[in-house]
């Protein structure tokens, strides 16, 4: 299906969402900003979707927003238009969905910072990251403070974004910027293999894993524990669960979200 800027495809439970501005770099203009938000959201939505997979089309996975879309403005404008851009990100956090992004070419600015807001990152090895928002006089948006750090640590993050040196892939993974590496011209395959291996795992516990982490940093490690100890709890009586010990009683491989006849 294609929406303009991006093109949605399933690949059984598993969306593959692209951005689809190639002549652009995959520039990321306020449509795409919008129908990229919708598209997760769409993703997030249905319950055949179990894993999505992230990339853009042509040489690029996303060089950063549309500078030539840019123009000053006035704070409350500009709020607006930065508002479109973190709904993005709030879309691939808030699902309890695992996104893969498939990272070819380059990843500039808000392009990194959109692949590194994803639960794991598949980049070809000749891929370069840099996050160049002071280039044109920003600070960063999309999630870069809160997904950056997270990844490669605050003096690192630091040293990124105000000297931002473009970083290669195998140097990325070394970070943690960058979970695996692929060929070149192979990152939407094995990015395509790793979410179907997610897609067919206990949802929920996915799902726990992700609001948790996410939460971890505001909390103490005391109220870590009891939040642990409630999703843990809820675990315990579901279906995957149940699926899990069967599985592990029966020596054969668990079939999460699979309608199985039980004794």
């Amino acid at each position: 299906m294609s929406a303009g800027s991006v093109l949605v495809e399933d690949r059984g439970a598993v969306r593959v969402i692209t951005l689809n501005r190639p002549d652009k770099r995959n520039a990321i203009d306020i449509p795409l900003r919008v129908e990229l938000a919708e598209a997760f959201e769409a993703a997030d939505a249905d319950g055949s979707i179990r894993a999505v997979v992230l990339t853009g089309a042509g040489p690029a996975f996303c060089s950063g927003g549309d500078i030539a879309s840019m123009v000053p403005m006035a704070p409350e404008p500009a709020l607006k238009r930065v508002q479109l851009a973190q709904k993005v990100i709030r879309a691939i956090w808030n699902t309890p969905k695992p996104v893969v992004a498939a990272v070819e070419g380059s990843a500039y600015g808000a392009g990194t910072a959109l692949a590194a807001a994803c639960d794991r990152v598949v980049a070809a090895r000749n891929v370069r990251f840099a996050t160049t928002f002071t280039n044109v006089g920003l600070a960063g948006d999309m999630g870069i403070f809160a997904s950056l750090p997270t990844r490669v640590g605050l003096a690192r993050t630091r040293q990124m974004l105000m000297m931002p040196t473009p970083i290669e892939a195998p140097a990325a993974l070394e970070i943690g910027l960058v979970d695996a590496l692929a060929e070149p011209g192979t990152a939407l395959q094995v990015a395509l293999a790793d979410a179907a291996r997610l897609a067919a795992g206990p949802a929920q516990a996915y799902g726990a894993i992700k609001s948790l982490l996410f939460a971890a940093s505001a909390l103490s490690p005391f109220e870590i524990l009891d939040r642990e100890a409630e999703n843990q709890a809820r675990l315990f009586g579901t279906d995957d669960f149940a699926e899990g010990v069967e599985a592990f009683r029966a020596k054969r491989r668990p079939e999460f979200g699979a309608v199985r006849q039980r004794p």
